[in-house]
């Protein structure tokens, strides 16, 4: 591998790097942001679901980085930049000084993704499902939970916000780049296709009389996590088991991804 040495932040073969944190919020056609040494080393590894397109790295860094980048297809450029260079061409102070591009897996149906799962002879199966989600850092907090806890896969309404959101690939330590996922249009829609397939949907949520704690696994289950505030709507939630986690007397609600930790864990371990 010959990394190419970049002296002009301007130089043509830099400029999906550039400007970062105002690109993140208009989407990059199919491509993402990686930051970090934790993250590209997910990009990089045999679990990633993602593509490196580039790779981009503070000069001082080469040596130690080495053998990582040696595992890059060898058609996927490396440049080397000073600190100086590099935080002129992403914007703002790369103290971690590795940034990658990668591309995003092929879109696919709830109903593919399902036919994947079922050629698995897993004894137990949970999936998670994230509605309205539209905080970055619960985002990624969910899918680092989702990947610790062995979710076979993600689903997303169309009221959640982009998990390849650099912040959030950034929470979920690299999880968003290996997980499986889909997005379907509505959470209505999501319950009635597991339903249809056999899975038990749980609908977390502060109302519920059951009890996360009493509740008993079944072989195909999937966890309902709506936002912060609104939570799920309640035609949503009569069409699921709705369970609660118990908390201590006046408090009645937990930070989402939070939430999703202690169901997964559950549903993983209890």
């Amino acid at each position: 591998m010959t990394p190419i040495l970049i002296t002009d932040p301007d130089h043509i073969a830099v400029q999906s790097f550039r400007d970062i944190k105002e690109r993140d919020l208009t989407g990059r056609e199919g491509l993402f942001i990686a930051e970090g040494e934790v993250v590209l080393n997910v990009l990089l590894s045999s679990a990633s679901l993602c593509q490196p397109v580039a790779i981009l790295i503070a000069e001082k860094r080469w040596e130690a980085l080495r053998s990582l980048l040696e595992q890059a297809p060898q058609d996927v450029p490396v440049y080397l930049a000073s600190q100086d260079v590099l935080n002129a061409i992403a914007g703002f102070d790369l103290h971690r000084g590795i940034l990658a591009i990668g591309r995003k897996p092929d879109p696919v149906s709830l109903a593919a993704m399902l036919d994947r799962l079922d050629v698995q002879l897993d004894a137990r199966r949970i999936l998670v499902v994230a509605s309205g989600i539209g905080n970055h850092d619960n985002m990624g907090g969910i899918f680092r939970n989702a990947a610790a806890f062995k979710a076979a896969g993600m689903i997303l309404d169309a009221g959640c916000c982009d998990p390849f959101y650099r912040k959030a690939i950034r929470v979920s330590v690299g999880a968003v780049l290996r997980t499986p996922m889909v997005r379907v249009l509505t959470a209505d829609e999501i319950v009635t296709q597991l339903k249809a397939r056999g899975y038990e949907v749980l609908a977390l949520t502060p109302s519920a009389q059951m009890q996360l704690a009493d509740y008993q696994p079944a072989k195909r289950t999937a966890i309902l996590l709506g936002s912060e505030g609104p939570g799920l709507p309640q035609a949503v939630i009569d069409q699921c088991v709705p369970v609660g986690i118990r908390m201590a007397g006046g408090f009645d609600s937990l930070n989402v991804a939070v939430t999703s930790g202690i169901a997964l864990h559950q549903m993983a371990f209890g």
